[in-house]
């Protein structure tokens, strides 16, 4: 959506024509750029005045120029919502830009349907600069996130995290389901894909997986069998501390994904919230924060960085009750 679109205005996305695509006809531009779209859908929604120049609406024939603007109004490529703020600026100077990410906020736009997502949101709010995540959290992860001002600021970062070291400290908290008969625990368990394959996403601990290392120390044990837990990540592989905790026999809080059977997951991809899976997760998200970071400035300072446990998981670790909202009356 344009920053200068009156409310009235329909929602629009955006997008600006690659240097390698001067010269195509628009509606085959589209067709390639959403694979989801037939040659047919971009017709009829070129003829519906659902894509527009800057001034007007484009016809099917017409040929694009290296950084022009197009503005798409089609439901599903289009934003079906307004955009949300930009997440509580936890840093900034001008390097870095920390935020605070909410749960539920992509941090890239993931497949072809509209989604808001941290990167547009904190492009649009700082217009001219070329931010990037140098680290990336899960949708329904919520808590600090980096973003770096410049190529080198960016690459400074990514180095710290592939080594690990350097200072670099990246802690969580975590809400799972068990209480555990430890205090401070460390898991090496290596990583790799599933073997069985059944849902492609998943992760397993497995033999010639790669070297993981997270430690864990118990904070609290709460009330209906739930545990808070400080999780440090020592490593970096995907769906790290999900994988050791469901390892250990603590899955997270709201997982879909880990200390679940695949129907669960599965049935939550095919048909979204539901009586069954509110009843086999327990919460609407994975209770998983990223909460505090200590990290190595490119221009040589140690910042010490803290997000707050937010509302839905604070709500559960004083009152040691999961809460799941109801859905919402149909009319």
């Amino acid at each position: 959506m344009r920053d200068d679109q009156p409310e009235d205005e329909p929602l629009e996305r955006v997008l600006i024509v690659p240097d390698h695509n001067a010269g195509w006809r628009l509606d085959r531009f589209l067709a390639a750029r959403f694979a989801s779209w037939s040659r047919s859908s971009v017709q009829r929604a070129l003829s519906r005045a659902e894509v527009w120049g800057e001034v007007g609406p484009l016809k099917a024939s017409s040929r694009l120029k290296a950084g022009q603007r197009l503005r798409i109004r089609s439901p599903g490529i289009a934003p079906d919502a307004p955009a949300p703020p930009l997440p509580p600026v936890i840093y900034e100077d001008d390097r870095l830009l920390v935020l605070d990410k909410p749960a539920g906020l992509l941090v890239h736009p993931v497949g072809e349907r509209f989604a808001w997502a941290v990167v547009g949101l904190a492009r649009a709010a700082r217009p001219g600069l070329s931010l990037d995540p140098v680290h990336r959290l899960d949708r329904e992860t919520s808590g600090l996130l980096v973003l770096t001002k410049d190529s080198a600021a960016s690459d400074f970062i990514q180095g710290l995290l592939r080594g690990r070291g350097g200072g670099l400290e990246k802690r969580y908290l975590a809400i799972c389901r068990g209480q555990p008969d430890w205090d401070t625990r460390d898991c090496t368990a290596p990583i790799g894909q599933d073997p069985d394959r059944a849902v492609e996403p998943r992760r397993a601990v497995r033999p010639d997986g790669l070297p993981a290392h997270s430690r864990f120390i118990l904070q609290r044990r709460l009330g209906v069998g739930l545990s808070l837990v400080e999780a440090l990540l020592l490593t970096g592989r995907s769906h790290q501390l999900r994988v050791h905790l469901d390892h250990l026999g603590l899955p997270l809080l709201g997982d879909k994904l880990y200390g679940q059977p695949d129907a669960t997951f599965l049935g939550f991809v095919a048909s979204g919230e539901t009586p069954e899976l509110r009843a086999a997760v327990g919460f609407p998200r994975q209770a998983l924060h990223a909460w505090r970071l200590r990290l190595p400035h490119p221009d040589g300072a140690v910042l010490e960085l803290e997000a707050p446990l937010p509302a839905d998981l604070l709500a559960v670790v004083e009152g040691a009750a999961p809460a799941w909202p109801d859905p919402p009356k149909s009319s």
